[in-house]
């Protein structure tokens, strides 16, 4: 069974960068607002991806793994 992963949270970019809760809250805001999105709308997987320079298929098999 895959797990379809459509937003991104803190934990799962402190999972993936291996960086603390802070710096995974900073990274979420400072895309937030190159974004335009405002505090409590959330975070897409291929956003975070794209900030990032990720690819998004490894990423989400990454979490799959993690998140069970």
């Amino acid at each position: 069974m895959e797990l379809k992963r459509a937003v991104i949270y803190s934990k799962d970019i402190e999972l993936i960068t291996g960086k603390s809760g802070r710096y995974a809250r900073k990274i979420m805001s400072r895309m937030r607002k190159k974004l335009g999105k405002e505090k409590h709308q959330l975070i897409s997987l291929g956003e975070f991806c794209a900030y990032m320079g990720l690819p998004e298929h490894e990423i989400q098999e990454y979490l799959c793994t993690y998140t069970r």
